[in-house]
């Protein structure tokens, strides 16, 4: 059975990069760019994997996480944070994200990354 990622980030350009190298990988990918719904998406969605942006327009990914990690639901889907920010690494630890990556990022860590998690 495919592993189930999703991907959120308010690029359309990083969203479709993203899915299609998963997708060659061959996960399952749902990408969600914007809305009040992201932690209702990922909850309906169970995904194996969630990769969040940290700065989205209107929207806070650490916020995100933090409400993903607090609920009994989603507490134990891994997240990766994404930012192209300095600070990527402590935003991660402080919102209870499992991993981290900076922007721009090599696609082998991000896979290698994924892959690490999903299969927990």
């Amino acid at each position: 059975m495919k592993k189930k990622v999703i991907v959120v980030d308010d690029d359309q350009g990083i969203l479709e990069v993203i899915k299609i190298i998963l997708e060659e990988e061959n996960y399952d990918v749902v990408t969600i760019d914007e809305g009040k719904t992201i932690v209702k998406r990922i909850t309906e969605e169970k995904p194996d994997v969630v990769l969040l942006d940290i700065w989205m327009s209107g929207q806070d990914g650490g916020e995100i996480a933090k409400q993903l990690k607090s609920n009994d639901e989603t507490k134990n889907i891994p997240i990766i944070m994404v930012s192209a920010k300095n600070d990527t690494e402590k935003v991660a630890q402080d919102a209870g994200a499992d991993d981290f990556i900076t922007k721009p990022f090599d696609m082998d860590v991000l896979l290698e990354k994924v892959k690490k998690l999903a299969s927990k």
